[in-house]
């Protein structure tokens, strides 16, 4: 399949229950990368047998019964302490004290709520305990999803129209043509270079319906705002018939600190909130904290929320723009 040699240490004993290695992975640019250069490493080490699942925030219900009867590992998600194999950034990655204690780093677990993504993080890990040494390609992956992740772009500019190869994948995940697409798409990062996934036939058809999405999604904004308080906007693209861009808040008011959102998702509806990466407030709230009091969660400066309606997730999502808006004008200097 393409592989480079793997360079590291002895392969560690791996568990001879089961074979099959089910590695989930939240489904977003971060975590596709996350789950591709882990099971590349781990490849390297034994498992033969992985398979690619992608999670998102609301399969964390019922969690201590997940992944039962499987051997699972998570990347850039939620902790479990059945977990083979685990790595996770997000400071709000522990959903209970008690699951908060039963973590402690070892060979197969780490946490760095520091980590701008989660692939530098499995990197400086493969490294430290296994002795791997990253390709080139895997750098640059883990480059380009510490921007994508912790929205370090140069300007709103690059982050709506950049055309980078790592951007053009980021933007085709908005139109995934089927709920499997990431896993498939996983697995090429897993075993090519960036340019070689975006140019594949079905990534630049995603690319080329999200890029009209994009600039529909542009055109559109100014008629979902519900209100602008101070530098918080409130807006609802929850309707079907509107298309969504996460820095088309910033695009047309570069003088706000926050958005505060409702879009659809698959399996309903949910509250996006953020701060403007080029005008960040001075006093702000971590935000992923703030959504985590609404079953949600996140990083400082973006989190998000999966109400169980409509109708919660406008009210919600309304109380967290209120909140923002009191906490700015509380804080100004």
């Amino acid at each position: 399949m393409g592989w480079e040699p793997y360079v590291g240490l002895a392969p560690f004993p791996l568990p001879t229950t089961l074979s099959q290695l089910i590695l989930h992975y939240h489904r977003d640019f971060d975590g596709m990368v996350s789950a591709a250069i882990l099971a590349r490493i781990l490849r390297g080490q034994g498992e033969q047998d992985i398979r690619y699942r992608h999670i998102n925030y609301d399969q964390k219900r019922n969690w201590d019964e997940f992944g039962e009867g499987e051997r699972f590992a998570i990347v850039d998600f939620h902790f479990h302490p059945r977990c083979e194999y685990w790595f996770d950034h997000h400071p709000t990655t522990f959903l209970s004290e008690e699951l908060r204690a039963a973590y402690q780093p070892s060979e197969r677990w780490a946490w760095d709520e520091a980590s701008p993504s989660c692939p530098p993080l499995i990197l400086r890990h493969a490294a430290e305990y296994w002795g791997y040494q990253a390709p080139e390609r895997f750098v640059e992956m883990a480059y380009w999803s510490d921007i994508i992740d912790a929205a370090t772009f140069k300007d709103v500019d690059q982050a709506i129209f950049g055309d980078d190869p790592a951007l053009r994948i980021m933007r085709s995940l908005t139109v995934a043509p089927n709920p499997n697409w990431t896993d498939e798409l996983t697995g090429a990062l897993s075993g090519g270079t960036l340019d070689k996934v975006a140019a594949r036939a079905d990534v630049e058809k995603a690319y080329a319906r999200a890029a009209r999405n994009r600039d529909r999604a542009l055109e559109q904004f100014p008629s979902t705002v519900l209100w602008k308080r101070g530098s918080v906007l409130f807006f609802d693209a929850a309707s079907s018939k509107v298309r969504r861009e996460r820095f088309a808040p910033f695009y047309h008011h570069p003088e706000l600190s926050y958005a505060v959102g409702v879009i659809p998702t698959r399996a309903g509806f949910h509250i996006t909130c953020g701060e403007n990466p080029w005008n960040q407030p001075k006093n702000g709230v971590h935000v992923g904290e703030l959504l985590g009091k609404y079953g949600g969660g996140g990083h400082r400066a973006v989190g998000g929320a999966n109400p169980p309606s409509q109708a919660a997730a406008l009210a919600q999502g309304e109380e967290v723009a209120e909140f923002l808006v009191a906490h700015m004008a509380a804080n100004a200097s």
